[in-house]
């Protein structure tokens, strides 16, 4: 089954309460997805030439403190970081690529959920409700996110395999489906210098979209691509530094909504979940088409 929201602002009264709007989203997905949750939030852009890294510790006292000072001595600055359950966020003066191999040498029980200049990932096991609740969602600010609450089919329910899924930089998904050449696909996109960590088919979404992007195609031709090189049916909301897309494939069996307003536009498997948002009363609202890419951007948070 799995449930998707989706929110990208268009003023700064949403985007001040992007964390509270996306919460109420998320917990209308709750019997959707109960074996997890996860979001994808766009904000806090971390200064020219440093890296926000999203990690996670199993070990809910894991000392953080170790991680600042070892990034610190490698790298100077002060990357103190903002803790938030069994996540933290480190902004560290350095190039993703070093940020990210320095933590995954030096602390090889710590997971990287994202890297890039905007992105914060946080999933975790257990029901959305009670995510939203633990990640103190209500107070984060932003100007668009993602949210997905699972269902697990085709692989066990752990943190590292919940949704949303980030394999390159500021890129995130989240996917209602199934693909059936994943594990192909997979093998292909690491001769490509794609990493993956879990044996979700997701990820490998995820993974086939950055390479995309990173050979030169724009967001819409990687989505388009999808039609040709992932077998299966799909849902997915893509998120960017810029924005956030929503692609179907061409059955669109998998449900998905989407309004819009002059304040957001938003998407869920679910009018439900929309229903919440100020102002749904008056939004104009479709069911998104099958094949075609919805694309939302803005200025760069």
């Amino acid at each position: 089954m799995c449930g998707i929201v989706g929110l990208f602002s268009k003023s700064d009264a949403i985007s001040e309460r992007l964390g509270e709007l996306l919460s109420k989203m998320l917990v209308q997905m709750n019997d959707r997805g109960p074996d997890s949750a996860g979001v994808a939030v766009y904000r806090n852009p971390a200064p020219a030439g440093s890296t926000k890294l999203t990690l996670n510790a199993a070990d809910p006292a894991f000392h953080w403190g170790a991680v600042r000072d070892s990034l610190a001595a490698a790298f100077g600055g002060d990357p103190t970081p903002d803790v938030r359950a069994t996540h933290a966020v480190f902004v560290v003066a350095a190039d993703e690529a070093d940020a990210t191999a320095h933590v995954r040498a030096a602390f090889p029980e710590v997971r990287v959920m994202s890297a890039g200049s905007v992105i914060e990932i946080y999933k975790e096991v257990g029901l959305p409700s009670e995510f939203a609740t633990r990640f103190a969602l209500e107070d984060i600010k932003g100007s668009h996110a993602l949210g997905h609450t699972r269902m697990a089919t085709e692989s066990k329910v752990t943190t590292l395999g919940s949704h949303p899924f980030s394999t390159g930089h500021d890129v995130c998904l989240v996917h209602n489906g199934s693909l059936s050449n994943h594990n192909g696909l997979r093998e292909n996109l690491r001769r490509e210098g794609i990493e993956f960590h879990t044996e979700n088919d997701t990820e490998v979404g995820a993974g086939y979209l950055t390479w995309r992007l990173r050979e030169g195609a724009t967001l819409e031709e990687g989505l388009m691509g999808c039609l040709d090189d992932l077998d299966g049916f799909y849902t997915f909301a893509i998120g960017t530094a810029d924005g956030f897309a929503v692609f179907r494939d061409p059955i669109a069996c998998k449900p998905a909504v989407m309004a819009e307003t002059d304040d957001w536009v938003a998407m869920a498997s679910e009018f439900r979940a929309i229903a919440v948002l100020p102002g749904a009363e008056s939004a104009r609202i479709w069911e998104p088409a099958p094949a075609t890419p919805y694309v939302w951007e803005g200025a760069r948070v």
